[in-house]
C-alpha cells in the first residue's frame, strides 16, 4: 500500500498523545544534551532479559572529545534534537558499537548537532543489541528501527517535521542495522502495539556509513556476525541477515561511504551493497575514500579528503528533497 504525504500527516496528528509529557520524562544518563529522550516502546511493553542493566561507559580522556558508549541497553529509545527553526526534515541516526555496544557521542550526537544548526530534527536511536538476551535477538536492531521510523512519522505535529521527508542512517554496526531497515523495512518481526504501527517503517532515504553489511565470513566483521547470528550460522540464516543478497526495487534511496583502508571493516561490504543495488537498477550514491581507517565520525577527519563527507551527505539528501 502507497501512503501519500497526506495522509501521513492526518495520521500523525490524529494519534492520542496524553502521554506524551510522561514519555519525554524519559531517564537520560548524565552529561548528555539532546533536547528530550522518548521511549522507543510503550512501557511495560519489552520483558527484560534478567540480569541486563545499562552502562555508560566514557572511553576518552579529553574533556572536549566526549566518546561514550552505552552497553546493556534496556531502555531502546530516540533521544532527539531539536533546531531552532525546523524545516521538516527529520533523520534518524544509528550510531555503531560491533552489537556490543552504542556509541553515543562520536557517531550519534556529533552529527545531529552538526544537522540540528541545519535545521534538521535529529532522533539518536538507541537500540537492543542482538547478544544480550532478548527473545529474537538477531531481530530486535531491525524492530527498533522499524519502531523508531513509525515513531517518528506518528511525532510529525509534535516535533514540526514531514512524515515524508524522514531519512535513517547508521554507522558500522548501526549500518547495519540501517542497510537490513533497507531491504526488510516491511518483514514482520514484531506485534503492532499501537497507533503508530500503522505508519510505514520505509525511510524516504537511508545512508551507510562504513557499515557492517555482509555476513560472509571473508568479509565479515566478526565481532557484529557473531553476536547477530552466532558462531555456526546455517547458509539460509548468513543469506537473511546480509542486506546487499537481499536488495529490491522498492528499497529507499542509499548512499554509502567508506574508506578503502578501513581494516576494522573491510570496504568489500560497502561494495558489495553498491553493485548489488546497481544490479537492480536501485538508486545509490557510493563515496569511497583512499584513508580514513574505521570509525572517523567527524572529528578524525582533518588534513584528509574525506572530511568533505557530510557535506558530501547533505548535498545528496538535498537531491532527494529531504532537506
Amino acid at each position: 500500500m502507497t501512503v501519500g504525504r497526506r495522509e501521513l500527516l492526518t495520521a500523525g496528528l490524529a494519534l492520542p498523545f496524553a502521554s506524551v509529557a510522561a514519555r519525554e520524562a524519559w531517564t537520560r544518563p548524565a552529561g548528555v544534551a539532546p533536547d528530550v529522550s522518548v521511549p522507543l516502546w510503550p512501557e511495560g511493553h519489552l520483558t527484560r532479559p534478567p540480569g541486563l542493566a545499562e552502562r555508560v561507559v566514557q572511553r576518552s580522556d579529553d574533556p572536549d572529545a566526549s566518546d561514550r558508549m552505552l552497553e546493556g541497553i534496556t531502555r531502546p529509545r530516540l533521544d532527539i534534537f531539536r533546531p531552532a527553526q525546523p524545516n521538516g526534515a527529520a533523520v534518524i541516526l544509528a550510531p555503531g558499537g560491533g552489537y556490543r555496544y552504542v556509541v553515543i557521542d562520536k557517531e550519534g550526537y556529533e552529527l545531529a548537532r552538526w544537522l540540528k544548526e541545519r535545521g534538521v530534527t535529529v532522533y539518536v536511536l538507541f537500540y537492543r543489541l542482538p547478544g544480550d538476551g532478548w527473545t529474537n535477538g538477531a531481530d530486535v536492531p531491525l524492530a527498533d528501527a522499524q519502531r523508531a521510523v513509525r515513531l517518528v512519522r506518528s511525532r510529525a505535529g509534535i516535533d514540526g517535521i514531514d512524515p515524508a521527508r524522514v531519512a535513517f542512517g547508521g554507522f558500522s554496526a548501526g549500518g547495519q542495522v540501517a542497510t537490513s531497515l533497507l531491504t526488510r523495512f516491511d518483514a514482520k518481526v514484531y506485534a503492532p502495539v499501537d497507533a503508530a504501527d500503522a505508519l510505514p517503517a520505509r525511510p524516504d532515504a537511508l545512508a551507510a556509513i562504513y557499515p557492517v553489511v555482509s555476513m560472509d565470513p571473508a568479509i565479515a566483521h566478526a565481532v557484529s556476525r557473531e553476536k547477530l547470528i552466532g558462531t555456526n550460522p546455517d547458509a539460509a540464516r548468513e543469506a537473511l541477515y546480509s542486506p546487499d543478497r537481499n536488495v529490491r526495487a522498492d528499497q529507499p534511496p542509499l548512499w554509502l561511504l567508506h574508506a578503502e583502508d578501513d581494516d576494522v571493516v573491510k570496504v568489500d561490504n560497502s561494495v558489495r551493497l553498491r553493485d548489488a543495488a546497481r544490479a537492480i537498477n536501485a538508486p545509490c550514491e557510493a563515496h569511497f575514500f583512499e584513508r580514513g581507517g574505521h570509525g572517523f565520525g567527524l572529528m578524525k577527519t582533518a588534513g584528509l579528503p574525506v572530511a568533505i563527507w557530510p557535506d558530501l551527505l547533505w548535498n545528496w539528501l538535498g537531491s532527494h528533497r529531504i532537506v
